[in-house]
């Protein structure tokens, strides 16, 4: 947004040096330059970009037509425009521009009889140097849209390979579970059971005592066993490792903090997955839309024992965002665990804020 607005100044000067030192009707060239700053505004919602230039480029011929007595700083003026076309628009759409500017800046040239070889050479070598730079641009751009596509490739594999090592330690875990299950889980059932018989056998309530240890033993062990089984995927501390991971696979800056009191919030497995899709979304967000490689995450604990969360990125370029796919999903996400989200954009900051319960 501040290179927009350096931008901006810069057009709003040249037109005012035109209106002060070529205008001969200073009334009329005023309200045209407010109506060229309001188009030139618009450009800033990066929509119809084509049609501001043009309708641009034809303000300006009508006020050097009609109400300028030199063309100087009018030929400036396009020049500015045409570098600024270089590097918004496409190929295509840049010649055209160069085109429909070439035949409305020659009509006050040929009126004021103002034509000259050199002028039109180097207007010519000015065109060259405008498809230059709009071919450095647009391959930049190929580059950067490739090595998006290439980190989501990355990204996909490594949480594939993630989630294969996953499924291996579980499997591995599993038989292990299993081995515990049916070698000391059935050693101590027989003898609590034997115990038990001993009990009635002897009538002796000493045996009581074992038999309760042997109970508490057999607990401890399924206890274990069902540990062993389990993804050990609850709770905020997995939330973080995974944070960490996807913050690796990323190549992004995450700035993590978590306020008091957090990690003592239980946070049950579906809520822990929902939080953490929330974040990863986010970051996928600030990647893919505004190229933010800084991001600012914020965990904290409410009042009422809830789990509260802030992404926040930079916005260089603020536009207009709407609720696509990715973040109707993630409210969606939030609000089938009774959970609030808010995603708002201020001028500087893009932000995911919102409410998971505890």
């Amino acid at each position: 947004m501040d290179i927009f607005w350096l931008r901006f100044v810069l057009f709003g000067l040249i037109w005012i040096m035109m209106i002060l030192f070529d205008s001969i009707n200073t009334a009329y060239s005023i309200g045209l330059f407010a109506l060229a700053l309001a188009l030139y505004f618009l450009m800033s919602l990066h929509k119809g970009l084509f049609f501001l230039f043009i309708c641009l480029s034809f303000i300006i011929g009508i006020h050097s037509f009609l109400y300028v007595d030199t063309v100087m700083l009018t030929i400036v003026l396009y020049g500015y425009c045409l570098a600024d076309a270089a590097v918004r628009l496409k190929r295509r759409e840049l010649i055209l521009y160069l085109l429909f500017t070439i035949v409305i800046s020659a009509i006050p040239i040929f009126k004021l009889d103002m034509f000259d070889v050199r002028f039109a050479l180097v207007y010519l070598l000015f065109s060259m140097l405008l498809f230059l730079l709009n071919r450095l641009i647009l391959e930049r751009n190929e580059q950067w849209e490739i090595y998006d596509q290439l980190l989501g490739e990355y990204r996909k594999l490594k949480r594939m390979n993630l989630k294969a090592e996953g499924h291996a330690r579980l499997e591995e875990r599993t038989k292990i579970a299993r081995d515990i299950h049916d070698s000391v889980g059935h050693r101590l059932t027989a003898l609590i059971m034997k115990l038990e018989m001993l009990s009635i056998e002897k009538k002796d309530n000493s045996f009581n005592e074992l038999k309760q240890m042997a109970k508490e033993s057999l607990d401890e062990t399924r206890h274990a066993v069902k540990a062993l089984k389990s993804e050990e995927n609850e709770g905020i501390a997995t939330v973080v490792h995974l944070i960490r991971k996807l913050e690796a696979e990323s190549h992004i800056l995450v700035q993590f903090t978590m306020k008091q009191g957090v990690l003592s919030i239980p946070l049950s497995n579906e809520k822990s997955v929902v939080l953490y899709r929330v974040i990863q979304e986010a970051l996928t967000n600030a990647m893919r839309h505004v190229q933010s490689r800084e991001v600012k995450i914020t965990l904290g604990k409410t009042a009422t024992e809830d789990i509260s969360f802030e992404i926040r990125n930079a916005v260089f370029e603020p536009k207009p965002f709407q609720f696509g796919f990715g973040l109707s999903s993630m409210k969606n996400r939030v609000e089938e665990v009774e959970g609030k989200l808010t995603v708002y954009q201020t001028e500087k900051h893009f932000i995911v804020s919102g409410v998971i319960p505890g």
